[in-house]
């Protein structure tokens, strides 16, 4: 008896890691056992960074903020800690949108904590 096949599920799975690649440079893109390599390093790349992506806003938001701070006679460090004291529960991302695009706004905050 002739050994059974499912190339039905084999060339689904197959296209359907070629249509990940889609839009990758040469080889990468059609040819399947180069793109099965391409389209897992990818998806490693897009868990690690889905990641590291939160921290690096965190880091930009702190660096707005410390600027933003330092511009009215304070440390980040300083202006977080009088913050917390002070019971104002305005995160670090809106701080940093306040401090960039509305500085008038973040020196009521600064002159309202000091």
């Amino acid at each position: 008896m002739a050994r059974s096949v499912n190339s039905v599920a084999s060339r689904a799975r197959r296209k359907r890691i070629l249509k990940q690649a889609k839009g990758f440079f040469g080889r990468r893109k059609n040819v399947w056992t180069v793109a099965k390599n391409a389209v897992e390093k990818a998806m490693v790349y897009a868990y690690r960074d889905r990641k590291q992506k939160k921290r690096n806003f965190r880091a930009l938001w702190i660096m707005r903020i410390n600027a933003g701070a330092r511009l009215h006679g304070m440390s980040y460090s300083q202006f977080m800690g009088k913050i917390k004291a002070n019971n104002i529960e305005l995160n670090r991302k809106v701080l940093a949108d306040l401090a960039m695009n509305h500085p008038e706004a973040f020196a009521a905050i600064v002159n309202r904590v000091k």
